[in-house]
Protein backbone atom coordinates (compact mmCIF):
# COMPACT_ATOMS: atom_id res chain seq x y z
CA UNK A 1 0.00 0.00 0.00
CA UNK A 2 1.12 3.55 -0.75
CA UNK A 3 -0.24 7.08 -0.46
CA UNK A 4 -1.98 8.14 -3.67
CA UNK A 5 0.08 11.34 -4.05
CA UNK A 6 3.36 9.43 -3.74
CA UNK A 7 2.16 6.72 -6.11
CA UNK A 8 1.07 9.30 -8.68
CA UNK A 9 4.37 11.19 -8.42
CA UNK A 10 6.42 8.04 -8.99
CA UNK A 11 4.29 6.93 -11.92
CA UNK A 12 4.04 10.26 -13.75
CA UNK A 13 7.11 12.32 -12.86
CA UNK A 14 4.98 14.96 -11.13
CA UNK A 15 6.26 16.49 -7.92
CA UNK A 16 4.42 15.48 -4.77
CA UNK A 17 2.92 18.99 -4.67
CA UNK A 18 1.69 18.71 -8.26
CA UNK A 19 0.18 15.30 -7.63
CA UNK A 20 -1.65 16.55 -4.52
CA UNK A 21 -3.12 19.45 -6.48
CA UNK A 22 -4.30 17.13 -9.25
CA UNK A 23 -5.96 14.89 -6.67
CA UNK A 24 -7.71 17.66 -4.72
CA UNK A 25 -9.03 19.15 -7.97
CA UNK A 26 -10.75 15.87 -8.82
CA UNK A 27 -8.55 15.04 -11.78
CA UNK A 28 -7.56 11.60 -10.46
CA UNK A 29 -9.67 8.45 -10.38
CA UNK A 30 -8.85 5.22 -8.55
CA UNK A 31 -10.51 2.10 -9.94
CA UNK A 32 -13.02 4.29 -11.77
CA UNK A 33 -13.93 6.50 -8.79
CA UNK A 34 -12.74 10.10 -8.46
CA UNK A 35 -10.56 10.49 -5.37
CA UNK A 36 -9.80 13.88 -3.78
CA UNK A 37 -7.75 12.69 -0.77
CA UNK A 38 -4.00 12.64 -1.30
CA UNK A 39 -3.39 10.30 1.63
CA UNK A 40 -5.68 7.58 0.25
CA UNK A 41 -3.87 4.23 0.36
CA UNK A 42 -3.69 2.39 -2.96
CA UNK A 43 -2.30 -0.98 -3.99
CA UNK A 44 0.42 -1.35 -6.61
CA UNK A 45 -1.94 -2.70 -9.29
CA UNK A 46 -4.69 -0.12 -8.77
CA UNK A 47 -6.24 1.32 -11.94
CA UNK A 48 -5.29 5.02 -11.81
CA UNK A 49 -6.44 7.58 -14.35
CA UNK A 50 -5.58 11.29 -14.66
CA UNK A 51 -8.01 13.50 -16.58
CA UNK A 52 -9.70 10.33 -17.80
CA UNK A 53 -6.50 8.79 -19.23
CA UNK A 54 -5.21 5.60 -17.58
CA UNK A 55 -1.58 5.70 -16.51
CA UNK A 56 0.64 3.91 -18.99
CA UNK A 57 2.83 0.97 -17.98
CA UNK A 58 2.97 -0.74 -14.64
CA UNK A 59 4.17 0.39 -11.24
CA UNK A 60 7.76 -0.51 -10.34
CA UNK A 61 8.35 -0.86 -6.63
CA UNK A 62 12.12 -0.68 -7.15
CA UNK A 63 14.49 0.25 -9.95
CA UNK A 64 17.67 -1.65 -10.84
CA UNK A 65 20.12 0.06 -13.20
CA UNK A 66 23.35 -1.22 -14.75
CA UNK A 67 25.66 1.75 -15.32
CA UNK A 68 29.06 1.79 -17.00
CA UNK A 69 30.73 4.38 -14.78
CA UNK A 70 33.16 6.64 -16.60
CA UNK A 71 36.36 7.98 -15.09
CA UNK A 72 35.95 11.20 -13.10
CA UNK A 73 32.45 10.41 -11.78
CA UNK A 74 32.02 9.68 -8.08
CA UNK A 75 30.07 6.75 -6.66
CA UNK A 76 27.60 8.71 -4.53
CA UNK A 77 24.02 9.94 -4.60
CA UNK A 78 25.00 13.60 -4.14
CA UNK A 79 28.22 15.58 -4.23
CA UNK A 80 28.71 19.34 -4.07
CA UNK A 81 31.74 19.36 -6.39
CA UNK A 82 31.65 16.36 -8.72
CA UNK A 83 29.21 14.60 -11.00
CA UNK A 84 27.81 11.48 -9.36
CA UNK A 85 26.66 8.17 -10.77
CA UNK A 86 23.09 9.12 -9.80
CA UNK A 87 23.39 12.42 -11.70
CA UNK A 88 23.90 10.38 -14.90
CA UNK A 89 20.42 8.84 -14.66
CA UNK A 90 18.51 11.39 -12.53
CA UNK A 91 16.66 12.94 -15.48
CA UNK A 92 14.99 9.60 -16.22
CA UNK A 93 14.12 8.76 -12.59
CA UNK A 94 13.28 12.15 -11.00
CA UNK A 95 11.24 10.77 -8.09
CA UNK A 96 13.48 7.84 -7.15
CA UNK A 97 15.88 7.89 -4.18
CA UNK A 98 18.60 6.03 -6.07
CA UNK A 99 22.01 5.15 -4.65
CA UNK A 100 24.98 3.02 -5.75
CA UNK A 101 24.99 -0.49 -4.29
CA UNK A 102 28.74 -0.56 -3.86
CA UNK A 103 31.37 1.95 -4.92
CA UNK A 104 34.17 2.48 -7.38
CA UNK A 105 36.93 5.06 -6.95
CA UNK A 106 36.60 8.30 -8.90
CA UNK A 107 39.36 7.17 -11.28
CA UNK A 108 37.94 3.66 -11.75
CA UNK A 109 35.39 2.61 -14.34
CA UNK A 110 32.84 -0.10 -15.00
CA UNK A 111 29.77 -1.74 -13.53
CA UNK A 112 27.93 0.19 -10.84
CA UNK A 113 24.48 -0.99 -9.76
CA UNK A 114 22.05 1.83 -8.99
CA UNK A 115 18.87 1.02 -7.11
CA UNK A 116 16.41 2.15 -4.46
CA UNK A 117 16.07 -1.39 -3.06
CA UNK A 118 17.88 -1.19 0.27
CA UNK A 119 17.36 -4.86 1.10
CA UNK A 120 19.03 -6.10 -2.08
CA UNK A 121 21.89 -3.63 -1.68
CA UNK A 122 22.45 -4.85 1.89
CA UNK A 123 22.58 -8.45 0.71
CA UNK A 124 25.05 -7.66 -2.07
CA UNK A 125 27.36 -5.74 0.26
CA UNK A 126 27.05 -7.91 3.36
CA UNK A 127 30.20 -9.90 4.23
CA UNK A 128 27.95 -12.84 5.06
CA UNK A 129 26.94 -13.23 1.40
CA UNK A 130 30.40 -12.99 -0.21
CA UNK A 131 29.16 -11.76 -3.59
CA UNK A 132 32.10 -11.96 -5.99
CA UNK A 133 33.19 -8.94 -8.01
CA UNK A 134 35.39 -9.18 -11.09
CA UNK A 135 37.81 -6.50 -12.30
CA UNK A 136 40.14 -5.87 -15.22
CA UNK A 137 43.25 -4.24 -13.76
CA UNK A 138 46.20 -2.54 -15.46
CA UNK A 139 49.41 -2.62 -13.39
CA UNK A 140 52.60 -0.59 -13.69
CA UNK A 141 54.64 -3.80 -13.54
CA UNK A 142 54.08 -7.36 -14.85
CA UNK A 143 52.15 -9.92 -12.82
CA UNK A 144 54.42 -12.25 -10.85
CA UNK A 145 54.09 -15.74 -9.40
CA UNK A 146 54.46 -14.17 -5.95
CA UNK A 147 51.42 -11.96 -6.55
CA UNK A 148 49.31 -14.92 -7.67
CA UNK A 149 50.38 -17.04 -4.72
CA UNK A 150 49.85 -14.18 -2.29
CA UNK A 151 46.36 -13.43 -3.55
CA UNK A 152 45.40 -17.12 -3.36
CA UNK A 153 46.65 -17.39 0.22
CA UNK A 154 45.09 -14.12 1.40
CA UNK A 155 47.11 -10.90 1.36
CA UNK A 156 48.12 -9.30 4.64
CA UNK A 157 47.94 -5.53 4.22
CA UNK A 158 50.43 -3.02 5.58
CA UNK A 159 48.15 -2.33 8.56
CA UNK A 160 48.19 -6.01 9.53
CA UNK A 161 44.72 -6.87 8.21
CA UNK A 162 44.63 -10.26 6.50
CA UNK A 163 42.17 -10.46 3.62
CA UNK A 164 40.21 -13.41 2.29
CA UNK A 165 41.83 -15.31 -0.58
CA UNK A 166 41.30 -13.72 -3.99
CA UNK A 167 42.07 -14.66 -7.58
CA UNK A 168 44.39 -12.93 -10.04
CA UNK A 169 45.43 -14.19 -13.47
CA UNK A 170 46.70 -12.79 -16.77
CA UNK A 171 43.92 -11.24 -18.89
CA UNK A 172 45.75 -11.58 -22.21
CA UNK A 173 49.17 -11.21 -23.76
CA UNK A 174 50.04 -8.00 -21.91
CA UNK A 175 51.67 -9.12 -18.61
CA UNK A 176 50.57 -5.87 -16.95
CA UNK A 177 46.86 -6.47 -17.59
CA UNK A 178 45.23 -8.90 -15.17
CA UNK A 179 41.82 -10.09 -14.11
CA UNK A 180 40.99 -10.04 -10.38
CA UNK A 181 38.08 -11.69 -8.58
CA UNK A 182 37.39 -10.52 -5.03
CA UNK A 183 35.28 -12.38 -2.50
CA UNK A 184 35.00 -9.50 -0.03
CA UNK A 185 34.91 -5.71 -0.08
CA UNK A 186 37.54 -3.57 1.66
CA UNK A 187 38.33 0.11 1.07
CA UNK A 188 40.75 0.50 -1.88
CA UNK A 189 41.27 -3.24 -1.66
CA UNK A 190 42.85 -3.99 -5.03
CA UNK A 191 45.28 -1.07 -4.89
CA UNK A 192 46.30 -1.98 -1.36
CA UNK A 193 46.74 -5.66 -2.21
CA UNK A 194 49.03 -4.99 -5.16
CA UNK A 195 50.83 -2.37 -3.09
CA UNK A 196 52.03 -5.14 -0.77
CA UNK A 197 54.00 -6.50 -3.75
CA UNK A 198 55.31 -3.10 -4.81
CA UNK A 199 52.96 -2.84 -7.78
CA UNK A 200 50.85 0.19 -8.64
CA UNK A 201 47.42 0.19 -10.29
CA UNK A 202 47.14 2.37 -13.39
CA UNK A 203 43.60 1.35 -14.32
CA UNK A 204 40.70 -0.53 -12.73
CA UNK A 205 37.49 -1.56 -14.49
CA UNK A 206 34.72 -3.59 -12.82
CA UNK A 207 33.47 -6.23 -15.24
CA UNK A 208 30.90 -8.12 -13.16
CA UNK A 209 28.95 -8.22 -9.91
CA UNK A 210 28.20 -11.78 -8.91
CA UNK A 211 26.83 -13.65 -11.90
CA UNK A 212 25.88 -10.48 -13.80
CA UNK A 213 28.42 -9.06 -16.26
CA UNK A 214 28.54 -5.49 -17.51
CA UNK A 215 26.81 -5.26 -20.89
CA UNK A 216 29.61 -4.72 -23.47
CA UNK A 217 27.21 -2.59 -25.53
CA UNK A 218 27.21 0.11 -22.83
CA UNK A 219 29.75 2.85 -23.52
CA UNK A 220 31.16 4.81 -20.56
CA UNK A 221 28.32 6.85 -19.05
CA UNK A 222 25.60 4.72 -20.62
CA UNK A 223 23.13 2.63 -18.66
CA UNK A 224 20.12 0.34 -18.88
CA UNK A 225 17.78 -1.36 -16.45
CA UNK A 226 18.56 -4.93 -15.48
CA UNK A 227 16.64 -7.65 -17.25
CA UNK A 228 14.40 -9.85 -15.10
CA UNK A 229 16.90 -12.69 -15.56
CA UNK A 230 19.83 -10.54 -14.39
CA UNK A 231 17.88 -9.35 -11.37
CA UNK A 232 17.03 -12.92 -10.45
CA UNK A 233 20.71 -13.91 -10.63
CA UNK A 234 21.61 -11.08 -8.25
CA UNK A 235 18.83 -12.01 -5.85
CA UNK A 236 20.03 -15.62 -5.81
CA UNK A 237 23.58 -14.71 -4.70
Amino acid sequence: MMRLDKYLAERTGMTRSESRKAITKGRVAVNGVVCRKADTQVVEDAAIAVDGAPLAGTYQKYVYIMLNKPEGVVSASRDKRDTTVVDLVAEHFPRRALFPAGRLDKTSTGFVLLTDDGALAHDLLSPAHHVDKQYLVTLDTPLTDAMQAGFAAGVTLADGQTLAPAEVEPAGEDPCVVRVILHQGVYHQIKRMFGVFGAGVNGLHREAIGKVALDPALAPGQWRELTPEELQRLQEQ
